[in-house]
């Protein structure tokens, strides 16, 4: 059994021993009064260690910080460099880009080749070219509001979309609530957005059958509430209502592209109407796509037809820019390709069943859950069914003391929940020698 008293006492030798060994890293912090809480963006503070690490470099699956040390990086720019830091095609790409223009707001050659990549890969045959995920769900949203004639949108207790406001409603004691956490918020979004538990069939159903969801907005997995699986037929019982309902059903496949080349719908089905992809599609250069079926798109342009001239309140002036749209096509032709789903695939199950013989060993009721590349371990014995559970079976203070084990050995994990990517480049070593220090760690707190 670990106690609160063991993970106090662990959590304070680690912090003191961070400190000890990243005093550039703290002088840095100290020195950056320019910058609101000393970061350039304030979600690079949610790190668990003393100050953030101050990163000087990285390539392929290894980060050098300011104080010299170089890790292991299992959070990979939280799903951002999914696919290994700066892959040679695509640094080499960027650079020729550079010289050429950056943005144009005209269409390219370039640009053509990675709409039919786009096609090839997910399975829709129309796409349209944002600077991120969240500006992508933004602007899904506004089309099926617009395409559907209806108000409202439908989510899941516990998602992430990105900074997209509709999203932002939680289930508390079983009633939707506006999330508190969320900043300046002034309308109530509990009145164009429904909020039901993930994998509850019967919640779905009543909702959609309302006849005022334009949409459901879903990752086929969570994975922003550690990781919830869909229950068996959860999701064909998902796509078939939305059919038969006259709703559009939508992936949010940002970080589910884990799960298989093409996504998740494609490795593992439904086919969505439409589909959101951000991060790492672009190697960690801003950019993201959402695409559509022939069906949606023939919609959006009669509306288009129909429509007022003006701006459709979707876009920005850097929406599709050379760039991003090299960084794409580049990234879907040379590194993101069955190939290196195969390496991603193999490395994430040795880091599974490593994981689950250190839990065994330590006789902890602990499980981890693994979709694709994207591994988590969570702190409780069964899997939860849906957000709600996900959230009660978190222990902040017993992952921030992991974290920061793990960090002060070499190993980075994503700062918000305990998620670990497997990449192309990820080897063999890196792998075993983070189930090694989390071996080691599980032995500290159990001291």
């Amino acid at each position: 059994m670990i106690t609160e008293a063991a993970i106090a006492r662990l959590a304070a030798r680690e912090a003191d021993r961070f400190r000890a060994a990243n005093r550039q890293a703290i002088a840095h912090h100290t020195a950056a009064t320019g910058w609101f809480q000393s970061v350039p963006f304030h979600w690079m503070t949610d790190w668990p260690s003393p100050v953030p690490i101050v990163a000087a470099s990285a390539t392929g699956a290894t980060l050098t910080s300011t104080d010299g040390q170089i890790y292991d990086d299992f959070c990979l720019g939280d799903t951002a460099s999914l696919f290994g830091h700066s892959p040679p095609p695509l640094a080499a790409a960027l650079a020729q880009q550079a010289s050429e223009g950056l943005s144009y707001m005209l269409p390219t050659e370039r640009g053509a080749a990675l709409s039919e990549r786009l096609t090839a890969m997910f399975r829709l045959p129309q796409w349209q070219v944002t600077t991120t995920a969240s500006e992508a769900n933004r602007a899904v949203i506004r089309w099926c509001r617009a395409i559907t004639a209806r108000p409202k949108i439908l989510t899941f207790n516990g998602a992430y979309h990105g900074a997209v406001d509709d999203a932002f409603i939680d289930l508390k004691a079983g009633w939707p609530v506006m999330r508190t956490s969320l900043i300046g918020q002034v309308h109530d979004l509990r009145d164009t957005t429904t909020v039901i538990e993930f994998n509850d069939e019967e919640a779905l159903a009543t909702a959609l059958r309302g006849g005022d969801i334009a949409c459901v907005l879903a990752e086929p997995v969570m994975t922003n509430v550690g990781m919830v699986r869909d229950a068996p037929g959860f999701l064909k019982t998902l796509r078939k209502l939305c059919t038969e309902t006259g709703t559009l059903l939508v992936f949010d496949e940002t970080h589910t592209i884990s799960s298989g080349y093409g996504g998740h719908g494609v490795a593992h089905g439904p086919a969505p109407d439409l589909i959101v992809v951000g991060k790492s599609i672009g190697g960690g250069i801003p950019c993201a796509v959402y695409g559509f079926s022939a069906a949606v798109g023939d919609r959006m342009a009669a509306l288009n037809r129909a429509r007022p001239p003006g701006h459709s309140g979707i876009g920005t002036t850097l929406s599709a820019n050379a760039l991003a749209i090299t960084a794409m096509d580049t990234m879907l032709a040379e590194v993101i390709t069955p190939a290196a789903y195969a390496h991603m695939l193999r490395g994430a199950a040795r880091l599974v069943a490593g994981l689950e013989q250190e839990i065994v060993r330590a006789e902890l009721d602990w499980h981890v859950t693994q979709v694709g590349a994207r591994v988590e371990f969570l702190t409780c014995p069964t899997p939860p069914r849906n957000g709600g559970e996900a959230r009660a079976a978190m222990q902040p203070e017993l992952e921030a003391a992991i974290h920061l084990f793990l960090a002060n050995r070499g190993i980075l994990l994503a700062p918000f929940h305990n998620m670990m990517l497997v990449s192309p480049v990820t080897g063999d070593d890196q792998i075993d020698r983070l189930v090694g220090a989390f071996a080691d760690c599980v032995s500290a707190l159990k001291e």
